[in-house]
């Protein structure tokens, strides 16, 4: 599986403008992208202007799916007016531990 990890940084009149278009973002994705497997957003618990995005995807491809589809596309139409990001802090695939 792949998966990253990637932060933004909100303007604070934008913090739950944010929060509604990334979870969104998370559940279109889960329910409408056979490769998404997670979509997790994380508020830092010390900068409140900070927040973090955990996807996971069945592979590389399936990621790329997910970016150059409707969800990822206005998630950035969107969250790009408010917010700085992605730094992209972790990228890669999943290792699985032997049975």
């Amino acid at each position: 599986m792949y998966t990253f990890l990637a932060s933004f940084t909100v303007h604070p009149d934008h913090r739950d403008d944010f929060v509604d278009i990334a979870l969104k973002t998370g559940r279109d994705s889960l329910a409408n992208e056979p490769g998404s497997k997670d979509f997790t957003v994380v508020a830092d618990e010390a900068d409140p202007n900070l927040f973090y995005l955990n996807e996971t995807y069945a592979d590389e491809a399936a990621f790329r799916a997910h970016a150059e589809g409707p969800y990822f596309t206005t998630f950035f139409a969107e969250a790009s007016k408010y917010a700085e990001g992605p730094t992209w802090l972790m990228k890669g695939n999943i290792l699985e531990q032997p049975a």
